[in-house]
Order: structure tokens, then C-alpha cells, then sequence
């Protein structure tokens, strides 16, 4: 099922400045990165941020019932059939959503994934840990696909490696946060193998050898879809690339930060100085135009249903033009600099 083709555009000036300021209030590097999309690509990518966005606070503030899930199915419901609620984020998905001929299983799946976190789910194997990856971080990559005008099977497959790999990125990340509010995401066979007690560990989580170990295999298997994930930055849009290989990058960064750290997830969490940020940007920039072919292997057994939704999908509009990205890069490079002051002044 398709959204409905409404007559104008749904979102006024105002709603898209609105969820440029979510993006910008809630992640600030994030924000830093797109500007260097070109435009059309953009302003879009705003709105799908603030939808997920809101979709996460209805569930933090909702104390994660069903109910908040509940009224998200129905904003969705509203957004396909081209009457979204009264909110800027609502109007700019729906906009979205019309414009891109996003398959309803993409948000659904998003939405889904969120369930399961409403459910406190917990996850046996690696496999059922990117089950719920896929849904709420591979069905936002392949909708920012979409979103560039790239919709081959190979390259959603890459940009659903992408997705998944970010999330098993955060998992390591918040191991401790995660644990303190009663939370686990990391493979109960792994931890068990290890010689953890997963409930135990919640009761009390302390950083152990066993745990880093763990720690450090979710990582490798990160670092592994980064890899293969960065092969589907060459089959975007040119101007499209910087961006895209500069989040892997940043992404994969956070790891490398968890290991300088002695793999500690607890009593830490890694974060990416600004001036680092920048380097990684400047290389980002610098490589996207020798990227090697896109890796044909096939999706995750995970993802799978992502690619078969678009692939099912009518034809997608053409690419959006091309625009200069130099002038781009210096906003975002600004940026950078701004933000690392900030992090230094502790603001």
C-alpha cells in the first residue's frame, strides 16, 4: 500500500523548519552530516528524522505501553491516506511518504521494532538481534535510499548492513545505561557462553573480562557490515556520498572509541571529539568519489522483507539533480568546529 497522492504539498515552510530544529535540538551531529546532502534530499531527511523522533519520545514519555504505539499506528494510518495529525513531523512524513513511494512495511517495521522495545524483548542469538536492528534502524536506511533515488536490491541490501551495523554500534555503546534501566540487548547465548548471568548482570551490571568479550565480539560483527555497507555508498548520487560514507565512518568510530577505552560500556560512554569528527568528514569527502562496486552479496535473512517491499514498489520518481557539494562541506566543517568548542566549554 501506497500513501495517497494528495493535490498539494502537505507540509508548509513552517513544518519543515520545525523539523529542521528537532534535528538540530536532539542530534547535532547528525545535523552537522546532512548538510552536506544536497538539498532536495535534505529537507525530506528532516522529516523522516522527526517522525522517528516522535515516534521514540511517544514511547520514552508513553512509559513505552501499547497505547502509545497505539495512536503512532494510527498517525501513520493518517499520513498514508494523505490526512496527517496536526503536527509539523506528521505533515512532513506524510509529505515524504507521497513523495518517495515509500512501501508501507518500511514504517511499519520501524514501528514495530518499537513494540518490541515497549515489550522489553530481549534477544536469544546475533540473528534475533538484527531482527529488531533491521526494524528500527535497517527500515530507516533503506527510506533514506529512497530517498537519494536509489532503489537496487544490492544497494538496499548494503544500506540495511548500514542500519543494522549503527545499531549494534549503540548496543555496545549502552551496554550500562542500558542495563540500569533494566534493559539488555546483547545475545543471551553469548553472554551465557561467556559465563554471564544476563539477569544477573542486569541486577548489577560491573564491567568484567567476560563482558568485554562480548563487548568486542558485537563490534567485530559491526565493523563487519561496515565493510560491506560502505560498497552501496557508490551506487548513490554523487553529491549524495559524502554524507552517507561519513556517517558510516562516524559510526564506526564510536567502536573504535569503545576499544581505546578497554571495551568499558559501563562506566563510560564513547563519544567522538569534534576535531575527530572533522578528520573523519574531510576523509569521507575525499574517498566517496573512488568507491569500488557496490558488494552483491545478498541482504541478512533479517532485512530481507525490507528489500522485497521496494522491490515490489512502483517506479521510483528520477534522481534528484546534482548539486555543488563544496559549498556544503565548509557549512558542515564549520559546524564541526562549532561543535567541538562547545563539547571543550562543556555546553
Amino acid at each position: 500500500m501506497h500513501p495517497s497522492s494528495p493535490n498539494a504539498r502537505l507540509a508548509s515552510g513552517r513544518d519543515r523548519d520545525h523539523c529542521r530544529a528537532a534535528i538540530r535540538t536532539g542530534s547535532r551531529s547528525f545535523y552537522a552530516a546532512s548538510l552536506v546532502l544536497p538539498a532536495k534530499v535534505r529537507e525530506p531527511a528532516y522529516g523522516l528524522y522527526a517522525f522517528c523522533r516522535l515516534s521514540d519520545d511517544a514511547i520514552d514519555l508513553g512509559g513505552g505501553s501499547l497505547k502509545a504505539l497505539d495512536r503512532l499506528r494510527e498517525r501513520l494510518e493518517r499520513a498514508y491516506c494523505g490526512r496527517p495529525m496536526d503536527h509539523a513531523a506528521d505533515r512532513a512524513f506524510a509529505d515524504f511518504l507521497w513523495r518517495f513511494s515509500v512501501p508501507r512495511a518500511l514504517p511499519e517495521a520501524l514501528l514495530e521494532g518499537l513494540a518490541w522495545d515497549a515489550e522489553g524483548r530481549r534477544y536469544e542469538t546475533l540473528e534475533d538481534l538484527h531482527a529488531y536492528a533491521a526494524r528500527v534502524a535497517g527500515a530507516v536506511g533503506a527510506m533514506m535510499t529512497l530517498m537519494m533515488g536509489a532503489r537496487a536490491r544490492p544497494t538496499l541490501a548494503r544500506a540495511c548492513d548500514l542500519g543494522v551495523a549503527m545499531q549494534l554500534t549503540n548496543i555496545a555503546r549502552d551496554v550500562g545505561e542500558d542495563a540500569r534501566a533494566g534493559r539488555i540487548y546483547l545475545p543471551l547465548a553469548w553472554m551465557r557462553e561467556a559465563g554471564l548471568d544476563p539477569d544477573a548482570f542486569v541486577a548489577d551490571p560491573v564491567l568484567s573480562g567476560p563482558l568485554r568479550d562480548v563487548v568486542a565480539r558485537l563490534l567485530w560483527e559491526a565493523d563487519t557490515l561496515y565493510a560491506r555497507a560502505r560498497s552501496g555508498v557508490a551506487d548513490l548520487p554523487w553529491d549524495c556520498r559524502p554524507a552517507i560514507l561519513a556517517a558510516a565512518n562516524l559510526y564506526a568510530e564510536i567502536g573504535r572509541e569503545i576499544e581505546r577505552a578497554a571495551l568499558d560500556s559501563i562506566t563510560r560512554r564513547a563519544r567522538v571529539s569534534g576535531a575527530r569528527k572533522v578528520r573523519l568528514l574531510a576523509r569521507a569527502v575525499a574517498a566517496a568519489p573512488w568507491l569500488s562496486a557496490v558488494d552483491p552479496a545478498p541482504p541478512l535473512s533479517a532485512v530481507d522483507f525490507l528489500v522485497e517491499a521496494v522491490a515490489s514498489a512502483p517506479a521510483h520518481p528520477p534522481r534528484p539533480r546534482r548539486e555543488p557539494v563544496g559549498p556544503q562541506i565548509m557549512r558542515v566543517l564549520e559546524m564541526f568546529e562549532r561543535l567541538e568548542k562547545a563539547e571543550q566549554f562543556g555546553k
